[in-house]
Order: structure tokens, then sequence, then C-alpha cells
């Protein structure tokens, strides 16, 4: 080893007993340092050191902060020691990389150390081929719980759900139920409440942990198990799930099949998951990006996903400036109305923007629907209607101000109120009819919502104009 790489690996080790993070949660630049040096001089040691103290999260920040090579030697170097869910926090283009250059056998091994849920997130990224190559290397046993898992529709319970939980039988008492926790070695890693079963395995009921430990031995189960406990089935959407813990305050729920048989649990950490996936996708789709985009896509990848909503808002513009044509005539007579034409249409544009972000939400959290959309509508109309007219009045007087033509505030300020009410109206009841046609009001809104504003704006505005002024 030369002189540089002892240096480095001194770095490395003095930089070992440092926190990983600074006080503003960044990872240290000499932290980052020593683990690039110990790749690079392969010191398994300290690279197995430092790893087996980093939760899954830290760690998969430190494998996105790596470079491509070194994070694939990451793995390889800290075997064993390395948490392979640590991978589920990464993008998913950076965890396909990764799982392509490793082994399967050195996938399959990380595999089995993961909890159900983790592992099918894990596999579910990968091509056909690859996954079944690396089921095939696991266990029968462990094998047909993923396969079984991984049959699921994409986006449902059954798909994201723990295999792993605690079922007795409902003859059992509270001191066997404890009894039974305390001597059996592969309990979950972490859980809420136990479930009783009958001997077919159909759910009867659940019992949370901190009833269970205030009864006494002897009591039964039966006597303390919540049997209109909310719970789910395999084929429910994460997303009504997600929706459902929210609102009944849950921490875990039991997963059914389809004869109500108990096939798996649903905790708080899988539904926070879900929660930001679905805020991370409407929050992309507000931007016309794919919700699949990551940062560590590349150039061609990204530009082809935006390209198609590029188009759309293109002909949607060509659309908007033909209102323009129309008044040629009239814009060439009366400069004034080129000038101010677009401030119309940017305001009602950023009205309606606004009233769209909150419809797509209210929607999205079933808080919007047919029970108070009236009332919802016209409460918009009104607050478009109110901001007209505020606006109305400070733009007809900067108007005047700077062409030193009366007439000019009056028109901009009628064509600034039906713009703005018409955007509040746009913005609530596009995404709405969007929803009734089971499109995706967060992806498509936008495009038609601006669409909307852009020609009310600019024909509201020249064709008062036109009629207030003669002009031909």
């Amino acid at each position: 080893m030369n002189e540089t790489s002892d240096v480095a690996l001194a770095d490395a080790t003095l930089a070992g007993h440092a926190p990983m993070r600074t006080e503003a949660g960044e990872i240290r630049p000499e932290f980052l340092s020593a683990i690039k040096a110990a790749i690079a001089a392969e010191d398994e040691a300290f690279l197995r050191a430092e790893v087996a103290e980093l939760h899954e999260a830290d760690l998969g920040d430190l494998i996105a902060a790596l470079a491509p090579d070194d994070r694939v030697r990451l793995v390889e170097l800290t075997g064993t020691d390395f948490d392979f869910s640590a991978l589920n926090e990464v993008d998913d283009s950076v965890r396909e990389e990764i799982l392509e250059e490793l082994e399967p056998e050195t996938v399959a091994e990380g595999v089995r150390e993961l909890e159900s849920d983790d592992a099918v997130e894990l596999l579910e990224s990968l091509d056909e081929e690859d996954k079944e190559e690396i089921l095939e290397r696991l266990p029968p046993s462990e094998r047909d719980v993923l396969e079984r898992s991984l049959d699921y529709p994409d986006g449902s319970a059954g798909r994201r759900m723990q295999s792993e939980f605690i079922a007795v039988p409902l003859g059992w008492t509270v001191g066997e139920a404890i009894d039974y926790m305390r001597e059996t070695p592969d309990l979950p890693e972490r859980f809420y409440e136990i479930y009783a079963v009958d001997g077919a395995r159909h759910w009867q009921g659940a019992v949370s942990l901190d009833t269970l430990l205030r009864a006494r031995r002897p009591v039964p189960l039966a006597d303390l198990i919540d049997e209109d406990r909310r719970r789910v089935t395999v084929t429910d959407d994460l997303a009504e799930v997600a929706r459902m813990f929210g609102k009944y305050n849950l921490v875990a729920a039991p997963v059914v099949d389809a004869d109500n048989r108990l096939a798996g649990v649903i905790t708080i950490d899988d539904v926070v998951d879900v929660i930001e996936e679905e805020a991370d996708e409407d929050f992309k789709a507000l931007g016309g990006v794919s919700g699949d985009e990551e940062l560590s896509d590349s150039v061609w990848t990204i530009a082809k996903g935006r390209f198609n909503w590029l188009l759309v808002n293109l002909a949607t513009a060509f659309l908007a400036s033909s209102v323009l044509g129309l008044f040629e005539g009239q814009l060439q007579q009366m400069v004034a109305l080129a000038v101010l034409a677009p401030i119309v249409a940017s305001q009602g544009g950023n009205a309606a923007t606004q009233t769209m972000t909150v419809a797509v939400r209210a929607l999205a959290t079933r808080e919007l629907g047919p029970n108070n959309a009236t009332r919802v509508v016209l409460r918009e109309a009104l607050v478009g209607l109110v901001n007209g007219l505020a606006f109305a009045l400070i733009t007809g007087i900067a108007a005047v101000a700077w062409f030193k033509t009366p007439g000019l505030g009056i028109v901009i300020g009628l064509a600034i109120i039906c713009n703005l009410v018409a955007g509040a109206l746009g913005g609530i009841l596009i995404p709405m009819v969007l929803e009734r046609v089971r499109a995706d009001p967060a992806v498509a809104s936008g495009t038609f919502v601006t669409t909307v504003t852009d020609v009310v704006g600019f024909f509201s505005f020249l064709g008062i104009a036109t009629l207030w002024f003669g002009l031909k």
C-alpha cells in the first residue's frame, strides 16, 4: 500500500469515530472521504464496522452519495453486515444498477435477512428473469411467501403487507399468548398487536399489546379481542389503506384474503412510505413530470419522460395564441392592448393554479365529493369574484397611469374580473371532471386550466377593448 493510501486510511479510521451527519443533517465530507478511501483500499474491517452502526435510511443516503462503482464495492466488501433494506431507501435507478451488478447468490442471501415486505419491495424492481433467478436460490418456504405477495396487483395491500405476524388460537388465555411470544424465537422484529384465528386461519379479532399486558394471565383472549377491528383485504388499494390509517389513527391493520383468512399485516411505517410516494407522484404530476422520474435518471430518460406534456403544452399555447390572431387588427391600432394582454392572462392563470392545487388535494384525500361539490364550486367562484374586483381596481389604476387612457382602466378591470372568475371555476371544475372520467387530475389539470385562462383572458380583454374603443 502506498503512502497516500496509508494517510487516507488513517483519516478514515479517525473519521470513523465521528458522527456521520452534521448538525444540519448533511453527510460529513470527512466521513464520506473516509468511506471512499476504505473502499479504494478494500478495508473490509473498517467498512463492516461503519456499516453495522448505520440505520438503513442513513446507509441509503451514503450509497446515494457514492459513485456507481463504489456502491457495488461497498455491498461486496461489507458482505453479511450490509443491510439490504437500505436499497429500498435509494432511487429506483440506483437500486437497479446495484442489483444488476451483484451476483444472484449475494442478492438472495441479502433478501433472506429481510422482512417479507422489504424483500418484496426490493424484488419488484427487478425484471422477471433476474427475479426468478434470485427466488430460485431461496428456501421453498421463503420463496412461496414472496411469490404469493408478488402475485398480488402492484399498489395493493397484498403487495406491501408483511407476512410475519403473530396469530394464536381464539381459545387461548392471556398467559398462554404471553408464554408463546416469550418462547418463540422467530417473532416479527416489530409488532403492535396479536391476532386470534380459528383452525382454518380465519381472522377472529385483534388484541393490542397494551390490552394484553394489562390483563391477568387466566383471562381468555376471547374476552379481549376487538371483533370490529378495521382490517383490509389483499386487493385493497394502498392509497385507500393509507387514508384509513390516517382517519382512524391506526398503527397496524390485519390483511385478509377473500375468504377472511389472515394473510399478513400492514404497519404504520409502510403507510408512511405510501403517503410519501403518493405525495411525491402528485407533486410531480402537477408539473407535468412522470412520477417515476428520479434525480439519478439519465438525461435521455428525463427528456423522454417530459417530452409528451411539453408537446401538449405547445399545442395549447398555439390555441391561446390563435385568439390573439383574431384581434390582429385591433392590436396594431392600439399597442397598449398587446402590452397589457399578458397581464390579464397571467393573473387568471395564477388564480386558477391556486384553486386547482386545493381541488386536486381535496379530491385525493376524498374531502371533495358529490355531497359538497356545489358549495365548494360556488365558494371558489365567489373568491374569484372578490379577488377579481380588488385586482380590477389595482390594475385599472396602473393601466391609466401608464398609458394615460381612462377607458383602458375600465377595459382591463372588466377583463381581470372575467378571467379570475373563469380561472377559479376552471381550477375546480376541470379536476372534478377528470376525476369523474377516471383520469388523474394531478397529471392533466395544469395544462387544461392554463389554456382556459389564456383563452378567456385574451378573448375577454381584447373583445371588451374592441367594443369599448370601437376598434376594427
